[in-house]
C-alpha cells in the first residue's frame, strides 16, 4: 500500500483501525441528562456545580456530557465529562460492601468512549472530545483515576473505572502519596461507620477535579487542584456523617508523610470559590452540613 493510499483511509476505516490498536472501546452510555443516571446520587440528586451544573440542568450540554459508566452491560459509577478541556467535572458512586476484593486485571486496557467522538464530522480528528492514551505516554503524569478502582465492589465495576473519561494528568507523587492515603482511610472510615437502617455498607462519594491553566501535550487539562467528599447515614450514630478532603497537584517528597487535612463539606464549597450563603456547590441536597 502507498503512503497517499494510506493517508487517503476513510474516517470510518481509521477510527476501527484506531480503536482496535490503541484502545477497548467502553460500553459507557452517554446519557441526555444527570437524571437518566442518578442512582450514584444521594437521593437521586445532582450536585450543584457553578456554571456548569444548576439545579439538575447542565447549562452547556455541547460541551459536558454526562456518561454513565457501564461494563458488561452493569451501570457502575457517574461522570460528568468536559469535552474542552478533555478531563471530568467529576465521578460519583454509591460506595457498597466489597464483594470481590482484588488487585487489576492483568490484561485490563484503557477504555474510552466512542459516543465522545466526532465521527459525524469529518474535518475533526477521532479524539477532538476526549484524552487518548499517547497523551499520557512520556508526559511525566500518571493517569489519576476520579472515583477510585479501590471504591468498586465488584471486579467488573473496579475495571470500568480504567476508563480514559475517568482519568486527570495527576502528579505521581501526589497521586501515590497523600491521595492514595486519603482514598484508603476514607474507604475505610465508610465501611466502619457507614451503615443504613438495614446494617448493610452505604455511601455516595463524589470526586472532582479544578481546572488548572496548563495543559497536557497542549490537549488535556492539568488540574490544579483534586477534591473528594462523602455522605453516609450511620444507624450506629443515628447521625449523617460527612466530610471533605482536597489537594494540589503538585509534586510531593516521596518520603514525607503526609496526609490531606479531612474537611467539612462547607469548607469545601468555600474551597471551590463559592459564596457560602449561596451554596451553590452544594454536593449532598438535604444533609446537615457539619
Amino acid at each position: 500500500m502507498s503512503s497517499f493510499q494510506r493517508c487517503s483511509l476513510t474516517r470510518s476505516a481509521f477510527l476501527l483501525l484506531f480503536l482496535s490498536s490503541s484502545f477497548k472501546p467502553a460500553e459507557t452510555e452517554v446519557v441526555k441528562s444527570i437524571s437518566d443516571c442518578a442512582d450514584f446520587l444521594l437521593d437521586q440528586t445532582p450536585p450543584q456545580i457553578p456554571n456548569i451544573l444548576t439545579n439538575g440542568k447542565i447549562l452547556d450540554q455541547n460541551r459536558y456530557k454526562p456518561i454513565c459508566q457501564t461494563y458488561q452491560d452493569t451501570r457502575t459509577f457517574l461522570t460528568l465529562y468536559d469535552t474542552e478541556e478533555r478531563i471530568p467535572v467529576f465521578s460519583a458512586i454509591k460506595f457498597v460492601q466489597e464483594k470481590e476484593p482484588g488487585g487489576r486485571s492483568k490484561n485490563q486496557k484503557w477504555m474510552i468512549e466512542p459516543q465522545n467522538m466526532e465521527q459525524d464530522d469529518a474535518k475533526k480528528p477521532p479524539m477532538a472530545k476526549q484524552a487518548s492514551n499517547s497523551d499520557y505516554k512520556n508526559s511525566g503524569y500518571s493517569r489519576g483515576h476520579v472515583c477510585p478502582r479501590s471504591y468498586a465492589s465488584t471486579q467488573t465495576a473496579k475495571n470500568s473505572t480504567f476508563t480514559l473519561t475517568n482519568i486527570v494528568p495527576q502528579v505521581i507523587t501526589f497521586n501515590s502519596g497523600s491521595w492514595e492515603k486519603m482514598e484508603t482511610c476514607t474507604k475505610c472510615f465508610m465501611e466502619k461507620f457507614c451503615k443504613n437502617n438495614n446494617g448493610a455498607i452505604e455511601g455516595f462519594v463524589v470526586t472532582g477535579a479544578k481546572a488548572g491553566d496548563k495543559k497536557l501535550k497542549d490537549r488535556v487539562n492539568i488540574p490544579s487542584l483534586m477534591w473528594s467528599a462523602f455522605c453516609c447515614y450511620s444507624s450506629d450514630k443515628k447521625a449523617w456523617l460527612a466530610s471533605a478532603h482536597w489537594g494540589r497537584n503538585v509534586p510531593e517528597k516521596e518520603k514525607k508523610d503526609k496526609y490531606l487535612q479531612t474537611k467539612t463539606l462547607n469548607e469545601l464549597y468555600e474551597k471551590l470559590g463559592t459564596a457560602k450563603e449561596h451554596f451553590d456547590a452544594k454536593l449532598f441536597w438535604g444533609v446537615p452540613l457539619p
